[in-house]
C-alpha cells in the first residue's frame, strides 16, 4: 500500500452516515492518486478550531456538513460565487504556504467553496442530457422548492442560475422563516415577481406548474405531499430532485413518476457536489469553473467510478 501523503476528510456531527469517503476514495483510485486518503471525523461546532489546529501539511482539504458550514467562515476566505454570496461553505482547501486569515499562526490559509449549488445544477443537467432534453432558456419557467431551511437556500441559488427559471415558489411549513430567500431571488431573477413563499397547503397547486422542483425537507417529512399528489388529478410535467436518498426512491419520487414527471434522487446531488470537491481539493481546479472546462473523457471516467462506488454503498 502506498504511503499517504495527502489527506482529506468530511467533518460534521453526526457523521457516521456519510458516504463522502466512498465517493472521494473511488475518485482517487480512478485518478491514480495512490497516496491520497479520505476519512470522516465527528466534529461539532465547539471542536472545529481544535481539530483544525491538530492538522499538519499532509492535509489538503475538508468537506463540511452540518453544523459546520457556517462555523468554518471565520477561518477561511470564500473563493467561489456562492460561498461569497451565501456565506455557507461545504468545502475547505488548505494552502500551507500562507497563514489563516484570522491570524491564528497554527492554521494555514483556507479557501472556502460552496459545491452544493453546483451539485444541484449538475444533477439537473445530467438528467436533461440523459433524456436529450433541451430546457427553456428564456426564463419563462417556474421552479418550486419544498422547504425553506439551509438546503433550500442552495436550491434557490441553483434555480436562479438556470436560464429556464424566472419565478420561484417556496413551499414551507413556516413561510416566515429564512428571510434571506426573498432578497436572494430579487437580486438574481430579472422579473417583476421573482419569488412567492406559501404554506404547505398550496404544495400541489405549485408543483403542478413546476419546470424544476427541489424537495429539501429531510426524512419522511414530504410523505404527506406525496400522498396528496397520489390522490390528486395533477400531472407533473417537470423534473423533481429529492435531496433525500434514504429511503430510495422516496414516496414523493414514486408519486411524481406516477404523475408522469421525471424524478431524480439526492444521490445525484451528492455525487456531483463531491466530484467538484475532488477537483478542488486535488488542485486539478484552482477555482470553481463550469463543468465544460475540464477534459470530458477524464470527467466521464471519474463520474463513472464514483457512481459505481456510490451505487454499491447504497
Amino acid at each position: 500500500m502506498a504511503e499517504v501523503n495527502h489527506r482529506c476528510a468530511v467533518l460534521g456531527k453526526p457523521i457516521a452516515h456519510s458516504l463522502s469517503p466512498v465517493l472521494h476514495n473511488a475518485a482517487y483510485q480512478a485518478l491514480g492518486l495512490d497516496d491520497w486518503s479520505y476519512d470522516k471525523h465527528e466534529v461539532g461546532e465547539p471542536d472545529l478550531e481544535g481539530f483544525l489546529e491538530s492538522l499538519d501539511p499532509t492535509w489538503a482539504g475538508l468537506s463540511l456538513t452540518m453544523p459546520l458550514k457556517k462555523t468554518i467562515q471565520p477561518y477561511g476566505t470564500p473563493c467561489n460565487m456562492w460561498a461569497k454570496e451565501l456565506m455557507v461553505a461545504n468545502t475547505a482547501v488548505f494552502d500551507w504556504n500562507e497563514t489563516c486569515v484570522n491570524g491564528n499562526p497554527d492554521l494555514p490559509a483556507i479557501k472556502l467553496y460552496n459545491t452544493d449549488v453546483s451539485g444541484i445544477e449538475l444533477a439537473f443537467e445530467h438528467s436533461y442530457q440523459t433524456r436529450r432534453m433541451e430546457p427553456k432558456t428564456d426564463r419563462s419557467g417556474t421552479a418550486v422548492i419544498i422547504g425553506n431551511g439551509n438546503t433550500a437556500t442552495s436550491a434557490l441559488a441553483a434555480c436562479v442560475e438556470s436560464p429556464a427559471i424566472g419565478h420561484v415558489i417556496v413551499v414551507a411549513r413556516h413561510p416566515e422563516k429564512n428571510t434571506a430567500l426573498k432578497p436572494l431571488a430579487e437580486r438574481y431573477l430579472p422579473s417583476e415577481r421573482p419569488i412567492t413563499i406559501v404554506g404547505m397547503d398550496h404544495a400541489i397547486e405549485a408543483l403542478r406548474h413546476a419546470d424544476m422542483a427541489v424537495n429539501t425537507i429531510p426524512g419522511l417529512a414530504a410523505d404527506s405531499i406525496a400522498e396528496a399528489l397520489e390522490t390528486s388529478n395533477a400531472n407533473m410535467g417537470g423534473t423533481l430532485l429529492d435531496v433525500v436518498y434514504d429511503p430510495r426512491p422516496t414516496k414523493l419520487m414514486q408519486a411524481w413518476r406516477q404523475r408522469e414527471g421525471t424524478a431524480i434522487g439526492g444521490e445525484e446531488m451528492l455525487l456531483y457536489q463531491a466530484m467538484v470537491q475532488v477537483w478542488l481539493m486535488t488542485g486539478i481546479w484552482n477555482n470553481n469553473p463550469p463543468s465544460g472546462m475540464i477534459d470530458q473523457d477524464r470527467t466521464a471516467r471519474l463520474e463513472q467510478a464514483m457512481r459505481i462506488a456510490l451505487e454499491e454503498a447504497l
